[in-house]
């Protein structure tokens, strides 16, 4: 990066990290280094995992008598059990039989590397948290952030909308599984402990949506949480894109949220065989001392995905309203292809979808801006797992429409090796780090893999460790978001570089009218720089609206016409036509 850029970035990241300095210092740097991106687990002890163990005493020839507290007495009274006195809060039994009995010990984790938060930023710190679960308080700063750094009031947006014409779409994959959600609700009753009032509704995997419609945007818009394991994010995107493009909103925030660096969640998938475990990392290498850095190896040589927590949202607009706003438009979004993958042996087992996918995504790109545009000027983030099967099947996919499209050497680069798999998140990782490329000029290299594995299909590939440097405005109209989720939830997403957008933008709405949005978006820009700087210097002002400008039912002003809300400028419009003219049975007005 430029020497400005780089500061920048050091600066951010101090600042989130809460490091008391006031100098970048190479140490410093190091630090910050250190504790980002993939990196040994720092969430948990992974040497000191509480777990418990099965086993049971009996007597030895003899009844045995205990003294339990009375409120701990089990009910009902086990076989073999007989009570002998209650003296205050303890009962004297004897017991004559086997007494099973789970002891706590600790076991060490074969799984240390995972992508994680900056260390020393808590999310939880940002707002009243309140015991939410860590996928959660993710879901709020981040959304906060992504509404901040339009540049443009909340309040201004509003006021060039209807209430209902925002849209929220987001969710978790696996739902919240902290001990503050749904880990906690399941092993409540085997800890003798009791379910809170708050952890069954706060590990429904929709919350991600429903946290930014309650607390962040007070949206009474379309929302939904669409789950497609792997593929989330872009299943939220193609929800919020859809409304836009049929009228339905005018702006839509979709986004994904997952924190699962638990332990349990490590273990399971791991059992799962689709986990990379530290050994099997370093035999590959033959080394004696597990490089965390390189956990993830996508193309290359490797065993496993590397889990992951993230929290991404991006706010959209319909062209009009960018316009009007004078909005920072970092790119823009055709078109999402989400397709199954048919009859399959085993359910997390790949198939045919994603063949559908990449092939549509790639013809879009075609008829919109031709075939040199796709053959010349086009590159794809792979969903680039990091596991075997990932890097044989989905170079397979990518090299064999490559072919049919007469791409010599389409680039591919994998995020994952240095985020690691968000899950939900993942897309969402991707398409961020496309909008980079077109900022920096930079498409990344896959810098954990030192070859490409044999077995890998990349005659008409290019897959590098090294990065490419890039025209932004002229070198890379489009790049292509690919995602192969479990159970068969494959998309593929068309990303627009911005220069390809504001060319489209100046051809729908001609020279003056795109001359004008530039000087409105002259001060848009001015106040992201102003956001940015503060950001910096102060954290990130987070949006949390608990109880704040909630609206009853009596508050509404009805009538045939519309539905007037309070805090917006405009109305919900009744006027709704008739979708249905040719099959109408009822009177007419």
């Amino acid at each position: 990066l430029p020497r400005a850029d780089d500061e920048h970035t050091y600066r951010a990241f101090k600042s989130l990290m809460g490091l008391d300095t006031d100098t970048l210092t190479n140490d410093v740097r190091q630090y910050i280094l250190d504790h980002t991106l993939i990196r040994k687990i720092e969430l948990i002890d992974t040497d000191n995992i509480p777990a418990k163990r099965a086993t049971s005493f009996h007597p030895a020839g003899e009844s045995f008598r205990v003294a339990v507290p009375t409120r701990q007495m089990p009910n009902p009274l086990p076989e073999g059990w007989v009570v002998l006195d209650r003296i205050g809060n303890k009962t004297t039994v004897e017991v004559d039989t086997k007494v099973p009995l789970l002891l706590p010990e600790t076991r060490s984790s074969r799984v240390t590397a995972a992508g994680q938060l900056p260390k020393g930023f808590n999310p939880a710190k940002t707002y009243p948290s309140r015991s939410h679960p860590r996928g959660l308080q993710m879901t709020i700063y981040s959304a906060s952030d992504a509404l901040l750094s339009t540049g443009i009031s909340w309040s201004t947006i509003r006021d060039h909308i209807r209430p209902d014409q925002v849209s929220v779409y987001a969710c978790s994959a696996l739902g919240q599984c902290d001990a503050d959600s749904l880990s906690g609700l399941l092993q409540a009753p085997c800890l003798g402990k009791r379910p809170t009032s708050k952890q069954a509704a706060l590990s429904l995997a929709e919350m991600p949506a429903d946290f930014v419609n309650a607390y962040v945007l007070g949206s009474v818009g379309g929302t939904a949480g669409a789950m497609g394991a792997c593929a989330t994010f872009l299943y939220n995107v193609k929800q919020g894109l859809d409304d836009i493009v049929h009228g339905r909103a005018r702006v839509a925030m979709v986004g994904g949220a997952e924190a699962p660096i638990v332990a349990d969640l490590i273990e399971a998938y791991r059992i799962m065989g689709a986990i990379a475990e530290d050994e099997a990392i370093m035999e590959l290498d033959d080394v004696e001392e597990f490089d965390h850095r390189r956990a993830c190896r996508p193309f290359s040589y490797n065993a496993g995905f590397t889990l992951s927590e993230a929290a991404v949202y991006l706010v959209l607009m319909d062209d009009q309203l960018a316009i009007d706003l004078g909005a920072e438009i970092y790119g823009s979004i055709p078109s999402v292809f989400i397709n199954a993958d048919g009859y399959k042996k085993s359910i997390p087992g790949p198939g045919i979808g994603n063949y559908l996918t990449v092939a549509k995504a790639m013809s879009l790109v075609r008829s919109m801006f031709g075939s040199k545009s796709l053959q010349q000027r086009s590159y794809i983030h792979a969903h680039g797992t990091g596991t075997p099967q990932n890097r044989v099947t989905e170079s397979h996919i990518l090299n064999e429409l490559a072919k049919v499209h007469n791409i010599e050497k389409w680039p591919v680069t994998a995020v994952k090796a240095y985020l690691g798999h968000t899950l939900a998140a993942a897309s969402g990782d991707q398409i961020t780090c496309a909008l980079g490329t077109w900022r920096h000029g930079i498409i990344p290299g896959i810098k954990s893999i030192d070859h490409v594995a044999d077995d890998v299909h990349d005659s008409n590939l290019r897959i590098s460790s090294e990065h490419t440097h890039i025209d932004a405005d002229k070198d890379i109209d489009v790049a292509l978001i690919n995602s192969k989720g479990f159970g068969g939830n494959n998309a593929t997403g068309v990303v627009i570089s911005p220069a390809h957008t504001h060319s489209m933008l100046q051809k729908r709405y001609g020279k003056e009218g795109f001359k004008d949005y530039l000087k409105r978006n002259d001060i848009t820009r001015q106040n992201i720089e102003k956001y940015d700087e503060e950001t910096i210097e102060n954290g990130v002002a987070t949006v949390y609206k608990y109880g704040e400008g909630v609206v009853e039912g009596e508050e509404l002003t009805l009538n045939t016409d519309e539905v007037g809300i309070p805090g917006w400028r405009q109305s919900v419009s009744m006027d709704l036509s008739n979708p249905y003219p040719d099959m109408s049975v009822g009177d007419e007005d």
